[in-house]
């Protein structure tokens, strides 16, 4: 299956984020591999750093005063670590070049990775991740908020 992107240019031009790094949205759905495949392609072709992100939000509990519980911050964590080794792994196998940063985050998906990309020279998430529409709520704010320009990946 090909994937193709469309890419919205917010800001300044294309010296100014020369040497910045590529920063992709992965939330383990085949539109965000799809997403890391391009985002890999882009970052080799033009000799950039590639920041793969997991952003994790913890539940919210309504109507209940609950104390934030450290397990299920832990078991999210550990869940966002092993869905960015299995994209980074269905990407580059066992050969993933050292200039592929890895970060794990709590928070709501979309502001970290605006914030994440805010010296970026590319921001690049799937056109939706495990949501039924054609064009997800992150990637929508991405395309909306982020100080970079952004890439939508269709895969």
């Amino acid at each position: 299956m090909t994937s193709s992107a469309a890419a919205v240019s917010r800001t300044d031009g294309p010296s100014a984020r020369a040497e910045r790094p590529i920063v992709v949205g992965i939330d383990g759905s085949p539109g965000s591999v799809a997403a890391l495949r391009w985002a890999a392609s882009e970052a080799r072709a033009h000799g950039r750093p590639l920041t793969a992100v997991v952003a994790y939000d913890v539940p919210a509990y309504y109507g209940y005063p609950l104390a934030p519980v450290p397990e299920l911050d832990d078991a999210q964590r550990v869940g966002g670590e092993a869905c960015l080794d299995k994209a980074l792994a269905d990407v580059y196998g066992d050969k993933r070049p050292p200039e592929v940063r890895r970060e794990v985050q709590q928070g709501n998906p979309a502001r970290v990775l605006i914030d994440i990309a805010e010296d970026a020279s590319l921001l690049v998430v799937g056109a939706r991740g495990h949501g039924h529409f054609l064009l997800g709520s992150v990637s929508d704010r991405c395309m909306h908020h982020a100080a970079c320009p952004v890439v939508v990946v269709r895969g």
